[in-house]
Order: C-alpha cells, then sequence, then structure tokens
C-alpha cells in the first residue's frame, strides 16, 4: 500500500489483505491518498481518481470505504474533516477481487494515512462580545485572557467598553456568572460561533486520555 500526504511522503511496503471466504481469497489492491492540512475554504472530501487500472466498479466501493473510516477517525474516534483522498492507482483481480474488498481498501488506506499524517483536534472557537462600565475593563480582559481568548478589538460606547474577542468553546462554561461577579452584575455578553481550530496539542493528550 502506498500513501502520499501533502508535504509529506512514505511508502507502507506493499502488501494485500487476503481474507478467507466461502474458500476464496480477496486481494486488496494499492491506494494512494492524499491529505491535506484543514483549511477554512477546504470543500471536497470525496475521492478524485486519477487511474485507469482499477475498473469503474471498484471506484464507488473504494468511496464508500473511505466516507465510513471518517465518520469514525483515528484520533478519540471523532468524525474526519478537511482531508482529500487520492485514488492514483491500484491492481485488482479478475476472479477473487470484489467490491467489499476495495471498500476495505478504502477504509484501512485512510486509516494508514491518517496514522501518519500527524491529524490534530478541531475545536469551536466562539466570537464573543462583552460589553462592560470603564473600571472593570482591565478584570474583564484578565479573565478572557484566562479562558485562552484573544481580544480582537476594544470599542468605547459611551461610559462602557465593548470588547470583541475569541474564545475557545470549551472555556466558556460559566462564563456568566463570573462576568457578573467582576462587574457586580453589570457586564453583559454574547457569543456565537466563529471558526474552528486547532486544539492545544496538551489539550489535545488530555482529551484524548479520557
Amino acid at each position: 500500500m502506498d500513501i502520499k500526504c501533502d508535504g509529506l511522503s512514505y511508502e507502507i511496503l506493499e502488501k494485500a489483505l487476503m481474507q478467507a471466504k466461502e474458500g476464496r481469497e480477496y486481494i486488496l489492491g494499492k491506494l494512494t491518498e492524499t491529505i491535506s492540512e484543514p483549511r477554512a475554504d477546504f470543500k471536497p472530501n470525496v475521492p478524485r481518481i486519477e487511474m485507469i487500472t482499477i475498473p469503474k466498479e471498484f471506484i464507488g466501493p473504494i468511496d464508500a470505504g473511505v466516507q465510513e473510516a471518517m465518520q469514525s477517525g483515528v484520533l478519540g474516534g471523532y468524525p474526519v474533516v478537511d482531508v482529500k483522498v487520492t485514488v492514483v492507482d491500484g491492481s485488482y483481480h479478475e476472479v477473487d477481487s470484489s467490491e467489499m474488498a476495495f471498500k476495505i481498501a478504502g477504509s484501512m488506506g485512510f486509516k494508514e494515512g491518517m496514522k501518519k499524517a500527524d491529524p490534530v483536534l478541531l475545536e469551536p472557537i466562539m466570537r464573543v462580545d462583552v460589553e462592560v462600565p470603564d473600571d472593570y475593563m482591565g478584570d474583564v480582559i484578565g479573565g478572557l485572557n484566562a479562558r485562552r481568548g484573544v481580544v480582537k478589538g476594544i470599542e468605547g460606547l459611551n461610559g462602557t467598553q465593548k470588547i470583541q474577542a475569541e474564545v475557545p468553546l470549551s472555556n466558556m462554561f460559566g462564563y456568566a456568572t463570573a462576568l457578573r461577579s467582576t462587574t457586580q452584575g453589570r457586564g453583559t455578553f454574547v457569543m456565537q460561533i466563529g471558526h474552528f481550530a486547532e486544539t492545544p496539542k496538551n489539550i489535545m493528550e488530555t482529551i484524548l486520555k479520557k
């Protein structure tokens, strides 16, 4: 099985999975995969076919195997996003090859590639707007920073300050109570989903240990 990743190439010794079924052997062909880094504008995750060796009737099963494997990734079983899989070549046996064999090949090839492509967990980042009296601005910003927040802007509004920040959702639990305590009930905030970003390695390791 040959595996190829964007910016990282490696080769797994070619091997065949032989599965006994009704006295016959099903031989899986070679797959090549390309896995891209997550990016906001990434759209397709459907395998792109560039070879002519594998019969067309086996392309669908390869796709199905990859899509099935994506629903339970190699990191904690979380679904996989922002990937591109390219099948560039393969082999088959006129008698022993089957749709199930190529589906398994697609799933196995995807999992092998993911393990060696340094995958990461993504976490939701919230856009948070906080309005507080001027006197509490410093304490509120400090509280956001303690929650791994990043202040993106500050706007003065007639004796109050509107603080715009981005904060991981996992660190926003209990924020309403904390803000009320810090501002003596005079601070308000709203938040909405902003984007997904890579989870820091130390936090990712903690999540995966659970």
